[in-house]
């Protein structure tokens, strides 16, 4: 009896938990086994079209990074890549049991001009992007098993659309989310901490609920949850719906504790809707307790102490992968930066993926939100070089042809999709916006023709009387740039009041005339740190960022010795695709880490500033093409040399200095060695002997680099910084010998079997004495086995134009990677690397 009785209670049971799963909200991984194909066929949104023949894959997927680089069907702007129009179509089916439910599907992003239809109804077009939307399919739907198809039809034939690299295709992640009538609507909660001390955090949160809950209001409940890092629940609270269609509380967290750059503490609210004491919807969201201030006078704070932003800018491709980037490679990326001393990510100049702001979230990293490189004015594109210009308007018809009727839409998704996260400090209506209504730059040379300096060293005048006297000759009323500004942000401040708005601006002498930067709250300042004193002093209220500068000592230096900018992004994080030309060059490697991830020499420089930790690394420069130059008389002189035409001769101020990783020259050859250090003091040793010491602080005012020239001989050349008198770090560099070994590395040893994880393998080319060799590239094969699959293959090269597919690809300065993505097996697989008969030791990666 007790056996019968033991059978009935676990019935109940499963009964129990099968009506809660289908009663409550269902998120389905829709990312497997779309159909896909280039093709221009309107017909191919309908329910009865044959796409028997067309390719099978997952999403997210890149076309564009998939067919390659391509000189004639590419363009400059883009990273010469094709566009096109693809078409991709997912069958699936439902049961009945799904008749009752609100089936939507959301798009993480699709690039661009998407166009949706379920079983042949045209859902709804999303010309962005970059923007993560969803559409009911509810009403147009087959259940008992019946096919569905979902057709998605992507129009990226405007190839030149950008000013970078975009992709093509679903790009980002797609889910199915299946849920009840009276359900928590898309995006539909909102948390902030108006309250926060060392005792307690007051949260307060908005749930946004779906019309049926009105209807059927009685006994309807809204439970929250908050829990730790541990998931041990810490506060919880509960109030009726009342029929409402927004509900607000408050919850109280004792001893909270605090997210930070240092210390990323993360909290998970969960909030479920109950009827009659049963589970309908739920949702989670992962928030975190800060806070942080900008001041006129002191810069930023967080937490209630004063930091700089040490800050990068990022586009949203991955190197090899293109658009489509899996999170651990983010993770990976993420990972690079913070080694360095990053603590902040302007993402540059679009809304980026939910991946990227959960590793941020997850890693402490602040985020500046943006939302519009352009408005209703195009940028001018590049079709053979940067700075051509010559992109036709059909290849390159882009966002603003609407941005008026999309622009509220876009940004404010963006901030209803990203509100929760803690690193998000900042939002962004857009970049460089002035380039686009050209009054603006013809203001500017004519109010300062007179002041002498050139270009972007000019300190301009910043007399509003002065300046519109001349500006407000070139239109109308209110200036139409400044006007859209404060829609703008009148449109972020209808969704979010607690974070404060800006803007990258490149001539703000006219914008703080003009009204522009007035509309924001926190004025940036792309590449006019030369400005920092004359606008603070003119404008002593002003909160002053630098939103985008060169990777370059100067604009570090302009930024700490001033208390008033609160810091700086640098350009760029990583080497992005675009901005490219002309030909092989399919980007700018002007950065900090290369598409490979590989630390370039600015990343070591920038490295040393950032980070306290003792450090000296070393480059070096034959005489004769170096900007620096030695005399006895004169000492270090240093004469820039501009990028050579056709490309803009200004790109040099972006660019590094011409140097190399290596000591292997022509015998006597005269070489001019650089160390870059955060020691006091640093002595170079050539074969043991010493070539004397030299002060950092000799170099403050200039460039921050210790130099030497040193005539080439073979052997060791070796630097050793000095704190106090104490030896404290070394970096040495070595003649090259012939190759001998591969050294193969992995960023993780452990693997999910989940068919995303994903691992980035590096293989050193070696001498017989463990050296690198930097100038004998070669053809590298990798081997795994059948539980991993590539996903790409880059030498981080800016000039490397090969395929990325395939498991084959030259080395560049003796280096190459290889990046892995898990299938959904578990096992032991191993990964090795061959060149000229040589092989690598065999790399074991647990995948579990």
């Amino acid at each position: 009896m007790r056996i019968i009785s033991l059978s009935i209670t676990i019935l109940l049971l499963f009964v129990a938990c099968s009506q809660e799963k289908n009663n409550s909200r269902e998120t389905i991984d829709f990312n497997k086994n779309w159909k896909f194909e280039l093709v221009e066929d309107a017909k191919a949104s309908s329910l009865s079209y044959d796409d028997s023949e067309w390719r099978v894959l997952d999403v997210p997927h890149d076309w564009s990074i998939e067919k390659g680089y391509n000189k004639e069907k590419g363009a400059a702007s883009t990273g010469f890549v094709e566009g096109g129009m693809g078409w991709y179509r997912k069958h699936f089916s439902l049961s009945g049991q799904d008749k009752d439910k609100v089936i939507e599907v959301l798009f993480d992003g699709v690039y661009n001009n998407s166009s949706v239809w379920i079983n042949g109804h045209f859902l709804g077009k999303r010309p962005y992007g970059y923007s993560s939307f969803s559409y009911n399919l509810t009403d147009y739907l087959n259940y008992d098993g019946s096919e569905n198809i979902l057709a998605v039809q992507v129009d990226r034939k405007a190839f030149i659309d950008s000013r970078w690299y975009t992709g093509s295709g679903i790009y980002r992640n797609v889910h199915l989310i299946k849920k009840n009538k009276m359900h928590i609507k898309q995006w539909g909660v909102q948390i902030t901490i108006p309250v926060v001390s060392k005792d307690r955090a007051e949260l307060a949160v908005v749930t946004n609920l779906s019309e049926a809950v009105g209807i059927n209001s009685s006994d309807v409940l809204v439970k929250y949850s908050v829990f730790d890092a541990d998931d041990n629940v810490v506060t919880t609270t509960e109030q009726k719906a009342e029929g409402k269609s927004k509900l607000s509380n408050t919850l109280l967290i004792e001893n909270p504790r605090l997210w930070g750059v240092d210390s990323p503490n993360l909290y998970r609210l969960k909030v479920e809707l109950l009827k009659s004491g049963e589970q309908v919807d739920v949702a989670s969201e992962v928030f975190g307790i800060r806070t942080f201030n900008f001041d006129a006078n002191k810069g930023f704070s967080l937490n209630g102490e004063n930091m700089k932003i040490k800050g990068v800018n990022l586009h949203h491709d991955g190197g090899a992968v293109g658009a489509a980037v899996p999170k651990a490679i983010w993770e990976y990326r993420i990972d690079k930066l913070k080694s360095i001393g990053v603590n902040a990510v302007r993402m540059s100049h679009n809304p980026h993926s939910t991946e990227l702001m959960e590793v941020c979230d997850e890693k402490g990293i602040l985020v500046m939100a943006e939302a519009f490189d352009e408005w209703y004015n195009p940028k001018k594109k590049s079709l053979n070089y940067l700075g051509d210009n010559a992109a036709s308007k059909e290849d390159s018809k882009s966002y603003p042809s609407v941005f008026n009727e999309w622009a509220e839409r876009d940004l404010k998704d963006l901030i209803l999709r990203d509100f929760n996260h803690p690193s998000v400090f900042m939002w962004s209506i857009g970049n460089e916006i002035e380039w686009t209504f050209p009054y603006y730059a013809k203001s500017y040379a004519e109010i300062n023709k007179k002041s002498g300096a050139q270009g972007y060293q000019q300190v301009p005048d910043y007399n509003a009387a002065h300046i519109n006297k001349i500006f407000t000759q070139h239109f109308e009323g209110e200036d139409p740039l400044a006007k859209t500004a404060k829609q703008l942000v009148k449109w972020v401040k209808e969704v979010d009041t607690t974070r404060p708005t800006t803007c990258g601006s490149v001539l703000p002498s006219i914008g703080m005339a003009s009204g522009y930067g007035t509309a924001v709250d926190v004025y940036g300042f792309n590449y006019r740190a030369s400005e920092y004193d004359r606008a603070h002093k003119v404008y002593p209220d002003l909160k002053i960022l630098g939103t985008e500068n060169w990777g370059a000592y100067s604009e570090w230096k302009a930024c700490i010795e001033r208390d008033f900018v609160s810091g700086i992004f640098a350009w760029t994080g990583f080497a992005y695709l675009g901005e490219a030309g002309p030909w092989p060059r399919k980007g700018l490697e002007i950065s900090f880490f290369d598409y490979a991830g590989l630390k370039t020499p600015r990343g070591h420089f920038y490295e040393c500033l950032w980070k306290k930790d003792p450090k000296v690394y070393m480059v070096t420069t034959p005489a004769e093409e170096s900007e620096f130059s030695f005399s006895e008389k004169e000492g270090w002189k240093f004469d820039m040399q501009y990028t050579p035409a056709p490309v803009w001769k200004m790109l040099r101020k972006w660019e590094w200095y011409k140097v190399y990783p290596k000591w292997n020259y022509g015998a006597k050859e005269p070489i001019i060695v650089q160390a870059y250090t955060n020691c006091e003091e640093a002595e170079l040793f050539l074969n043991g002997k010493s070539l004397g010491k030299q002060k950092l602080s000799n170099f403050k005012e200039t460039d921050n680099i210790l130099k030497w020239l040193v005539p080439y001989t073979k052997g060791k050349l070796k630097v050793v910084g000095y704190d106090k008198g104490v030896i404290v770090d070394s970096y040495e560099l070595n003649s090259q010998g012939k190759l001998t070994s591969i050294d193969i590395k992995t960023n993780k040893s452990s693997l999910k079997a989940d068919g995303y994880d994903a691992a980035v393998i590096e293989i050193n080319l070696l001498d017989e004495k463990g050296e690198l060799i930097t100038d004998k590239d070669q053809e590298v094969t990798f081997n795994h086995g059948d539980l991993l699959k590539t996903i790409g293959v880059d030498n981080g090269w800016e000039k490397y134009v090969g395929s990325h597919q395939g498991n084959v690809v030259k080395t560049h300065q003796g280096k190459a990677v290889l990046i892995i993505q898990t299938k959904t097996e578990q096992g032991i697989d191993a990964i090795s690397a061959s060149v000229l008969g040589i092989s690598s030791e065999n790399l074991k990666l647990h995948i579990e």
